[in-house]
């Protein structure tokens, strides 16, 4: 009784859930947690431009990857590669917990050094994850793969419920001398304690993934091979028999040779080239474009817009990767549509992030309604877009899922890379003033 529930879909479903959480767990948690370790560390709020550069220099695991699939195909193991990349950032989440905080002398300056490389080996880790855990995933039924996309959603949601409850980037407005000034609030735990509950989110998912390599689940057994009866062989071997025949005419042996060893269907079709593109264009804008110019389009409004914008959105996620376990939209036409609609989205939330810190409606409960209700769409409908073209390229073998994971991985590099000059060296978006109103 005990193995008939632990061999059942819904603990499969369970476990691809927990594992797929840890593949961008890291990268999202260091990133909700910079308010907190900036006011900590000497590169104060220079750090979120180190930390863009240090997860670009992340894809070179996936680069590594990439090659030795070309160059020794069948060599990878991946699921090798995946206990040894799961191993890797348990550890390093476990040093990051210790020494986050601690800082080197480099050429007369203080440097936050352990912060720096440890998170580094957690981008590195990250990248990596995208082009070895996604061909994992064509071991099981494409619906599996839905809830793979599903638990990647709770690897944002889950650090960003932690860190509003530790209340960072709180403020007050407080009036001294006549003047108003912001004032951080203190955090309910320290950062330390956040970079535990890393430990411990890296740690389920990789004794998620132990549990999957480890049992033989229904579906499995289900496509198994059957063995064949002699009478079932008797009747194959009739069949094949009578197939050598055309109307009682022996079919000559090019005519055989093209039956038996029908010529393999070519990956690179090009509806299969235009889901990659998809995908690429869906990553670079929402792990790349907008993520650089979320705090401009929603701070000028208020703070609590900015909080609703992170954590509905980060909601929408699995909840339209959820949707996506029921209704697949196949059209390549209607994918196309809903791409499109996502881009008006996007395109409105850059505007915004464009005209900061002055957008328009900005006084207004409708301006504010409608950047949380933007964030809410873009990226509930782009979402649903790579959780069904990940299941459309399931359905087109190993290869496909690899270069769905390269066209993830691509995209979200050209997306950073495309907006750190704008944002960091041209600062072409301005950073609206807390508790200061310029625009009146």
């Amino acid at each position: 009784m005990a193995g008939s529930w632990w061999s059942g879909a819904a603990v499969t479903h369970g476990l691809t859930a927990m594992f797929a959480m840890g593949s961008w767990v890291s990268v999202n948690s260091l990133w909700v947690e910079l308010p907190v370790v900036v006011r900590k560390l000497p590169e104060g709020w220079n750090l979120p431009a180190y930390l863009s550069v240090l997860i670009a220099f992340g894809n070179l695991g996936p680069i590594a990857v990439t090659a030795m699939h070309h160059c020794a195909p069948g060599r990878l193991n991946e699921r090798v590669a995946i206990h040894c990349i799961q191993a890797l950032a348990v550890v390093a989440s476990v040093f990051l917990a210790i020494f986050w905080s601690y800082k080197v002398p480099i050429a007369g300056l203080e440097r936050s050094l352990p912060f720096l490389l440890l998170s580094f080996v957690l981008a590195l880790v990250c990248c990596t994850s995208t082009v070895t855990f996604l061909p994992f995933m064509f071991r099981y039924p494409p619906e599996y793969i839905r809830t793979f996309f599903v638990g990647q959603g709770f690897s944002a949601l889950f650090p960003c419920v932690v860190a509003l409850g530790q209340g960072v980037s709180k403020l007050e407005c407080k009036t001294v001398n006549g003047t108003v000034k912001p004032e951080t609030l203190e955090e309910s735990f320290p950062a330390q304690n956040f970079f535990w509950f890393l430990f411990v989110m890296l740690t389920l998912s990789a004794l998620s993934f132990v549990a999957l390599t480890r049992r033989k689940t229904e579906s499995q057994q289900e496509t198994s091979p059957p063995k064949r009866s002699n009478s079932a062989e008797a009747v194959k071997n009739g069949e094949e028999t009578h197939r050598l025949y055309n109307g009682g005419t022996p079919v000559s042996e090019e005519q055989v040779r093209v039956e038996v060893e029908p010529a393999a269907p070519t990956f690179w079709t090009s509806r299969n080239i235009y889901l990659l593109a998809l995908l690429a264009v869906s990553n670079a804008l929402t792990n790349g474009v907008l993520p650089s110019v979320q705090s401009f389009s929603c701070l000028p409004y208020s703070n609590m817009t900015f909080h609703l914008s992170v954590v509905l959105g980060n909601i929408a996620n699995p909840l339209a990767c959820f949707l996506a376990m029921f209704v697949v939209l196949r059209s390549s036409a209607g994918l196309g549509f809903l791409s499109l609609a996502a881009g008006v989205f996007a395109a409105y939330l850059l505007a915004l992030a464009a005209l900061s810190p002055c957008p328009p409606l900005q006084g207004s409960i409708a301006g504010k309604a409608l950047v949380v209700i933007s964030w809410i769409v873009f990226t509930g409908l782009f979402s649903y877009l790579k959780v069904v073209v990940g299941t459309l390229l399931h359905e087109a073998g190993h290869a496909a899922l690899l270069w769905c994971g390269i066209s993830i991985q691509a995209g979200s590099l050209i997306g950073a890379l495309t907006m750190f000059p704008l944002v960091n060296v041209y600062q072409v978006f301005v950073r609206a003033q807390d508790c200061v109103d310029v625009c009146s």
